[in-house]
């Protein structure tokens, strides 16, 4: 297949989205796929018309090029009008599947998938619907609460009406303040104080106007990726220090990940069961992963879902799959498997 691994962006979460994209593209050419990495918003300047997926290519100097753009994204934000590259609309039109290696803002909130249906691109993960519910935390509780998919009780605010005062919230210490739509836990705060709380407030606002204020869960933290409609097996993952902040996500030695997670099969059965609930809320298409926070009781909430998670080989969902006996470049092909029944049927084989 020609495929076109979109990544890069102006998110917060750039770089990672470089990192899967540049993993997702090996893999995919290992599976001998015509797939070339592309950035969504520096684009290519200089593309072979005769020979836009050529057989043999870098990958690692495809993201290289991507990478010495990073320092520029602010400016160029400026500067530009669309956030289409050069050349990024005409490739994805080209290929036979465009697979979606892209994280946060302007890539998981369901403006490309909406671009891209109107284009008639085909493309990895589920659709712009379910891409903007899932990125806005507050609506993403309200749906869980609405199909009985347990969560942590909070509230969101936008900054007009803040309060700083907990109580007329409902809530105590200690809380948790996070972005509305960020990612990667960029943005994301646990706060035992009052100090702490307002401090909390002022850098949640400075990434974006609205924020989630909710109830925090003492507890083991856990991630159940759901594909195709089914839970895989459970992975735990217990930070060296903290909580699984951006830091501890994707500094190497920051925390430890098991998986199957050693729980019991009676709260992993449970897990799964909302998990597959929580993607169903949500109109989920294809695959995502949702996070949990579980009490030493065993009472569990789901925190929230991703679109479109981190897929570098050893992010949490190709550790999953390993256990079920999926290698890396196979998962790969999978969810374009999988990401394709959202499409009318058609003749098609990888």
């Amino acid at each position: 297949m020609k495929i076109v691994v979109l990544a890069g962006g102006t998110s917060t979460e750039r770089t990672v989205s470089i990192t899967s994209g540049t993993g997702i593209c090996k893999a995919l050419r290992q599976k001998g796929h015509q797939a070339i990495l592309v950035d969504i918003f520096c684009g290519i300047e200089n593309v072979d018309r005769e020979n836009p997926f050529p057989s043999e290519y870098d990958v690692d100097a495809a993201s290289e090029y991507m990478s010495a753009f990073n320092d520029r994204i602010e400016q160029m934000k400026k500067e530009r009008r669309s956030f289409f590259g050069p050349n990024v609309l005409k490739l994805c039109e080209a290929a036979d599947i465009v697979f979606l290696g892209l994280h946060g803002a302007n890539g998981e909130d369901g403006k490309v998938q909406a671009t891209f249906d109107l284009m008639g691109i085909k493309y990895t993960g589920t659709g712009y619907l379910s891409s903007a519910l899932a990125m806005d935390k507050g609506i993403t509780k309200q749906m869980f609460l609405m199909n009985n998919v347990p969560t942590p009780r909070g509230v969101s605010m936008v900054k007009e009406e803040m309060t700083t005062d907990l109580k007329a919230l409902g809530m105590e210490f200690p809380v948790v303040v996070k972005t509305c739509c960020g990612g990667s836990s960029v943005g994301v705060y646990i706060v035992n104080d009052q100090a702490e709380y307002e401090q909390a407030l002022k850098d949640a606002y400075s990434y974006e106007n609205e924020v989630v204020v909710e109830e925090y869960i003492k507890g083991r933290e856990f991630s159940v990726a759901v594909v195709d409609g089914k839970a895989y097996p459970i992975i735990e993952i217990a930070p060296l220090q903290g909580f699984y902040d951006y830091k501890n996500k994707y500094q190497a030695g920051s925390t430890i990940e098991t998986c199957p997670a050693e729980i019991s099969p009676e709260l992993t059965e449970k897990m799964q069961h909302y998990a597959e609930a929580g993607a169903k809320a949500l109109f989920m298409e294809g695959y995502c992963r949702l996070d949990f926070m579980m009490k030493e009781n065993g009472d569990m909430y789901c925190l929230e879902a991703n679109t479109l998670p981190g897929m570098t080989p050893t992010s949490l969902i190709p550790q999953e799959a390993k256990v079920l006996g999926i290698d890396y470049p196979t998962l790969c092909e999978k969810l374009i498997e999988v990401s394709m029944k959202k499409y009318p049927a058609q003749d098609f084989t990888l």
